[in-house]
């Protein structure tokens, strides 16, 4: 089998080329890959298990597949689940399988983009698993609670990446300006330090998108007087987007979202559109006005709206589709929509006030009647014997003890829904099951 590396150095984009050829070169991730690491470990010892590498792109994970190539005395094989066919993926394990038995190797596949394999395709790396014929490494940017089959994810170790942080990124930027094989070092680069915070915060913890702007701003800029300058506009040109136009130190960045967000809360939509207006011209990802938009649907509106969540979701759905300037219009349409929401913040007081009470007191076992009832000699243990179901009663509702038994007593009441919107008619639900016999 040909080797990943067999050349001195990855071929192909600057992002490619820049990839860390050791753990020592890797950038960030020191909970995974630190000293004194398990994961680092397991590499260092040839070792490693099943895993699942998650987290968002650009962050590493196809980067650290491919240096555990350069550790192991294992073939390495690697598929990609966007492109791979299930009859592929029988070849690569029957070859695993005919290597561990005449040549006793045991073989490593790396499959990118895990998530992407359907349930057959996921099937079909089970008994290769059990027979320990391969070591399964999968990367996916979806959470593999959900996307990974229940019998695979018993089988593997889930590794979580982190976005790099500001300094990571520009840890890899300057060595990126500095290597003369891989990087860009041999180039007359002369860049500002506007241009280098531009790229930091637009590449939004993405190292492939920081070097591919990066790149692109090298190769098209004509050389004057012997040097190619990145200044602040060459920057927004290679990275197609505008900088912030806010004060420098951040204080007005924070503060305009500040005021964005009164604003809705207020009731106040012309004002909400205003400030929003501003964020766009300052060229504010949408990611951030989104995220922000996130945590007041649930903090502010919560159940006296139950919509707002979702309107926010599609908002964020259809930014991701259409982008800027486009994307203007779903925004504007989902700050109107929050604007214009009845208000409350009873789900925010509500939660808070029960992990209070988990925090402070000891709550005691699940009661009897509550329990799982499914699992052989339940019933001999008296697990769910005495639980009152629901539905056979009237308006599908019963008077029966869900607390744990030492704060049955006592009973707080940790939701209180507001007068308004839907909330109100939940609260006229709640006291009419109140008066139920």
């Amino acid at each position: 089998m040909a080797n990943l590396f067999e050349s001195k150095y990855p071929a192909g984009p600057l992002a490619n080329r820049m990839r860390p050829q050791s753990l020592d070169e890797i950038v960030g991730q020191r909970h995974l890959i630190g000293e004194t690491t398990l994961l680092r470990r397991a590499i260092l010892a040839d070792r490693l298990g099943t895993v699942i590498f998650y987290g968002p792109p650009g962050t590493g994970k196809t980067t650290l597949a491919r240096v555990i190539s350069s550790y192991t005395k294992s073939a390495f094989e690697q598929l990609n689940a966007v492109t791979a066919k299930l009859d592929q993926l029988r070849d690569v394990l029957k070859a695993a399988e005919s290597r561990l038995q005449f040549d006793d190797q045991k073989t490593i596949l790396f499959l990118d983009e895990i998530h992407r394999f359907n349930k057959m395709q996921q099937d079909a790396l089970l008994p290769a698993l059990e027979a320990g014929t391969i070591t399964l490494i999968g990367a996916t940017t979806e959470n593999p609670s959900f996307e990974v089959n229940a019998a695979l994810l018993s089988r593997a170790t889930v590794f979580r990446f982190e976005p790099p942080t500001a300094d990571d990124l520009r840890v890899v930027l300057n060595r990126t300006l500095q290597d003369k094989d891989r990087g860009l070092g041999k180039y007359p680069i002369s860049i500002t330090e506007e241009a280098i915070d531009h790229y930091v915060k637009l590449s939004d913890g993405d190292y492939r998108a920081l070097l591919n702007a990066l790149e692109l701003a090298v190769l098209t800029t004509p050389e004057v007087d012997g040097e190619i300058t990145i200044d602040l506009a060459v920057a927004e040109e290679s990275i197609q987007q505008k900088a912030l136009k806010y004060d420098k130190d951040g204080d007005r960045h924070y503060d305009v979202i500040s005021a964005f967000i009164k604003s809705i809360r207020g009731s106040d939509p012309d004002a909400a559109l205003y400030w929003l207006a501003v964020m766009i011209e300052a060229g504010e990802s949408p990611r951030f006005i989104v995220r922000r938009l996130y945590v007041h649907a649930a903090e502010d509106i919560g159940l006296s709206d139950p919509q707002a969540l979702l309107i926010v979701d599609a908002c964020a759905r259809a930014c991701e589709y259409v982008g800027f300037p486009e994307a203007r219009i779903p925004l504007a349409e989902t700050v109107l929509y929050l604007a214009t929401a009845p208000k409350s913040n009873t789900v925010i007081t509500a939660i808070d006030k029960a992990l209070a009470l988990v925090r402070r007191s000891d709550g005691g076992p699940v009661p009897p009647h509550l329990r799982d009832a499914h699992h052989p000699g339940a019933e001999a243990l008296g697990n769910g014997v005495a639980y009152q179901y629901p539905h056979q009663f009237p308006h599908a509702y019963v008077k029966q003890s869900y607390w744990p038994e030492n704060l049955a007593r006592t009973k707080p009441v940790f939701y209180e829904p507001s007068p308004r919107g839907f909330e109100k008619q939940l609260q006229a639900r709640l006291e009419f099951w109140k008066k139920q016999p």
